[in-house]
């Protein structure tokens, strides 16, 4: 069984981590507008385009966060790799995943808070 498992998550992830998926590459972003921060998945099979001249890879992608339905247009280059070259965005700004965690995870309340609450004193 745990055989299994280092199998399932070295291909999907660990459940502390990000999530990996081996046709998939991720962005993480957040608006301009709200704050809202999104994340996007393209698959690297179905939506990347070669750049013939250069050999590269170009990711183009309008994304809409769910708070204040902005648009936001972003363009990635990547080498055959899949390593990020170039980025650009309008509209937002590019995060990294712990950056993402961090607006997407609730503030955790401290043990002194707990302790009151549950004690019935404020």
């Amino acid at each position: 069984m745990g055989f299994l498992k280092k199998i399932i998550d070295s291909v999907f992830g660990s459940g502390g981590g990000e999530i990996r998926d081996p046709d998939g590459i991720y962005l993480y972003i957040k608006c301009d507008r709200c704050g809202a921060p999104v994340r996007v998945r393209a698959d690297r099979r179905h939506d990347l385009q070669r750049d013939y001249d250069s050999g590269e890879l170009i990711l183009r992608k309008e994304v809409m966060d769910g708070a204040c339905f902005s648009l936001i247009q972003t363009t990635t280059r990547f080498d055959a790799g899949y390593r990020v070259i170039d980025q650009q965005i309008d509209g937002g700004e590019f995060i990294s995943w712990e950056e993402y965690q961090k607006l997407t995870t609730p503030a955790k309340k401290s043990q002194h808070e707990e302790k009151d609450r549950s004690s019935g004193t404020s």
